[in-house]
């Protein structure tokens, strides 16, 4: 009988109605052409930024401004691949849908930076989309990503619809199964608990000082 509420419980939370959406990449056009039309929409620069020194992020809504190293470079090159690929926005909500789809579909294997942001985005999208955290992972599972290899720029002379067979984009959402809500609720600590040290790094050099000089002030 617990196992079955469970599984009505689950149907209910992964159906819920998110709206039809319209396809913005079509599947006849190519990688490149799809991907500087994203640029486009999304006012990046004409090479998506790769080359920026310095890139922002936000801790909930504490912005941080940090190192563009060539490991990130490498990953968010796929990374913008994956969002022409499943059509996740941009915003907070589809950072937080691709960011579990990418770890529901495997994961980013050697791309540690991509890790640590997928992880940071799935912990607040659990507060601000958290059935779109949980369908994005569900559809991963079902799915896989190009994590497992590395960009190049023949990669962009591929159609969108080639690549989104490739990893499994066109095939039907099906509901989610007893494994799926398990793994997705360990992937749920894990980020909650990277995302709770994280903002404690962050505010450390300020909360350190101020718990100093209010020490020295009450005991003198």
């Amino acid at each position: 009988m617990q196992a079955y509420s469970f599984l009505l419980i689950n149907k209910f939370i992964y159906n819920f109605s998110v709206g039809e959406k319209t396809m913005i990449y079509s599947p006849d056009m190519t990688l490149r052409e799809a991907r500087n039309l994203y640029f486009r929409m999304n006012h990046f620069a004409d090479d998506g930024g790769y080359a920026d020194r310095w890139i922002k992020v936000k801790v909930w809504h504490l912005p941080i401004w940090l190192p563009n190293t060539e490991g990130r470079r490498r990953a968010v090159k796929l990374h913008d691949i994956h969002h022409v690929l499943t059509e996740y926005p941009t915003t907070w909500r589809g950072e937080a849908e691709i960011s579990s789809w990418e770890i529901g579909a495997g994961g980013l294997r050697r791309y540690y930076a991509g890790w640590w942001l997928d992880i940071m985005n799935v912990a607040q999208g659990l507060v601000v989309n958290p059935r779109g955290v949980y369908r994005g992972f569900v559809r991963g599972r079902r799915s896989t990503n190009l994590y497992s290899g590395e960009f190049t720029e023949e990669l962009l002379t591929h159609r969108v619809g080639e690549y989104r067979q490739k990893l499994g984009l066109d095939i039907p959402e099906k509901d989610p199964e007893m494994a799926d809500s398990f793994l997705f609720a360990v992937w749920v600590l894990i980020s909650i608990a990277v995302y709770a040290v994280s903002l404690s790094l962050v505010l450390l050099p300020v909360v350190l000082p101020l718990t100093l000089i209010g020490v020295w002030v009450f005991s003198g």
